[in-house]
């Protein structure tokens, strides 16, 4: 049985969506939050999922509070971490110390877009397609090795909003399903690429059509 720990910073609706998943084999040993009011926490909650807080407000340095959340985090001894909506950076001393075994999801199709705003870059910048990318976390920002992506064309109508809601639905099955490659121990980091074990038709890459006017 992999344990996962998952950090969130808000909703967590794709923490949700993990959990919801029920991925056999894996179990959400808690939930962690760096924000005292994040919603998701009571869902966590309902679920019976350990939860905690490790506010980043409460230390004077992103070092002090890396030291504090990875002492929680290795109360549970994680075999993944999953970052799923934490809105905070983390420095490299704390990335390396779970190398190969923590995963974040953006919304862009990375290398195009890093950082935040992405659906407002992408609309300013005329893509066509735009989207999500799963990655394992290194100390350069959303630079890590690619382990899926999911992307849809961009409607001349769209706004950031329409933009968001739809890749949103898109990162809740890729997510999940990169998690489920790991727990299964399909993924072969070589280099800064990673390599799917299994079966010949397995996709990591989703597109969905432009909606329809």
């Amino acid at each position: 049985m992999k344990k996962i720990v998952i950090l969130i910073s808000g909703r967590g609706s794709n923490m949700e969506a993990i959990v919801r998943a029920a991925i056999p084999g894996a179990s959400i040993a808690a939930v962690i939050s760096n924000k005292p009011g994040a919603a998701g926490l009571a869902f966590a909650r309902e679920h019976g999922i350990p939860t905690s807080v490790v506010s980043h407000a409460d230390f004077a340095s992103r070092e002090a509070f890396d030291d504090a959340l990875a002492n929680e985090i290795d109360q549970y001894s994680p075999d993944l971490i999953v970052l799923a909506g934490f809105m905070r950076v983390l420095g490299d001393d704390f990335v390396r110390r779970y190398e190969g075994r923590m995963m974040n999801i953006h919304p862009s199709l990375l290398p195009s877009f890093p950082g935040l705003h992405t659906h407002r870059k992408a609309l300013e910048a005329g893509v066509r397609l735009h989207g999500a990318t799963v990655h394992f976390v290194t100390p350069t920002l959303d630079c890590g090795p690619i382990i899926a992506q999911a992307a849809t064309m961009v409607a001349d109508d769209d706004t950031e909003a329409s933009l968001a809601a739809r890749i949103l639905e898109l990162e809740h099955v890729m997510y999940p399903q990169a998690v489920r490659w790991f727990v299964e121990e399909r993924l072969v980091v070589a280099g800064n690429r990673v390599q799917l074990r299994g079966v010949a038709t397995q996709h990591r890459g989703w597109i969905v059509p432009q909606p329809e006017a």
